[in-house]
């Protein structure tokens, strides 16, 4: 029978082996992904759950009304209520005289929009520095943690957030949007949607994408060992990121800014279109998103053309 003790693998208790794990640079990159990505989420459904309260999940945009069908909007007393009652009311940002803890908690929303919606679309980028990363410290090589490659990225998107939140106060004061977050004029989405698909043939949008889809490239040349050096290093990545995916993401206005449903399908558009190997694809969504808005437009001016049919 062999001796535990004497066995290299069975004297490492579970601590030593959890360390070490958490001391590969892949580890630490998933591992801070899966935490950041779930809480976005988590915040987010907390949200929702609040605003769709009472069978009202349609009102928060197209796709929604699942809610209701499935009975998710009811929420039990208690502790969960008064936690998405001080985190979300369905009428903040929509008073002119909204205060400082107003915008503060639509910036907090769109910060979690943020990294649910994008931090999987820059795992493979981020997957990718983290394994030129361990090899390096495996050929006894210096290399700075992923954690600030992803701080770098995250302060990009720290900073659309920002202008989001202010953009959905001001469209809110405008009466573009209503009470429920989601679009008050059908020509206003339509307009969104047209912008958003003409976006996708930009030469910008094929520079931004293309540097997405491709980032060992990018990596290899700026390789630097300095901590500084990274946190820029996930600023440009974080730059070409939101050159990609912001038209995508004010999406969001016409569609309703807690859709989680539309959330989680533009969150798939943009990571197949980093994963992809041609600009095909984000030429496909651009005639989609064209379709879409041309269709809302035509609806809207054909219900209000004087001579139309009843």
């Amino acid at each position: 029978m062999t001796d535990a003790s004497s066995h290299p693998d069975l004297r490492r208790g579970p601590l030593v082996r959890a360390s070490r794990a958490l001391s590969r640079p892949t580890v630490v990159a998933l591992a801070a992904l899966g935490v950041m990505v779930m809480l976005g989420w988590v915040y987010l459904g907390l949200m929702v759950a609040g605003m769709a309260a009472g069978g009202q999940g349609a009102a928060l945009g197209p796709g929604m009304a699942v809610f209701d069908l499935l009975g998710g909007g009811a929420l039990p007393d208690g502790f969960a209520k008064a936690l998405v009652a001080a985190i979300c009311s369905p009428s903040f940002g929509h008073d002119a005289a909204a205060g400082v803890g107003e915008v503060a908690l639509l910036v907090a929303m769109w910060v979690a929009m943020a990294a649910a919606m994008m931090l999987p679309t820059a795992g493979p980028m981020i997957v990718t520095y983290a394994e030129m990363a361990e090899r390096a410290r495996r050929r006894g090589e210096a290399a700075v943690s992923p954690l600030v490659l992803i701080a770098g990225y995250g302060g990009v998107w720290l900073g659309f957030a920002v202008v989001g939140a202010l953009l959905q106060a001001g469209l809110s004061r405008a009466a573009l949007i209503d009470p429920a977050m989601a679009s008050a004029s059908p020509l206003f989405s339509g307009a969104i949607f047209l912008g958003a698909g003409a976006y996708q043939f930009s030469d910008l949008k094929f520079a931004c994408v293309t540097r997405c889809q491709r980032p060992f490239p990018f990596f290899l040349v700026e390789w630097t060992t300095r901590a500084a050096g990274v946190f820029r290093l996930g600023l440009r990545q974080g730059l070409f990121c939101l050159g990609c995916c912001w038209a995508m993401m004010l999406v969001m206005f016409a569609v309703g800014v807690m859709n989680v449903v539309w959330m989680a399908a533009l969150g798939l558009i943009m990571g197949l279109e980093k994963i992809a190997v041609t600009t095909r694809f984000s030429k496909a969504i651009g005639v989609v998103f064209l379709a879409i808005g041309a269709v809302l437009i035509g609806t809207a001016v054909a219900a209000h053309w004087p001579g139309r049919v009843v």
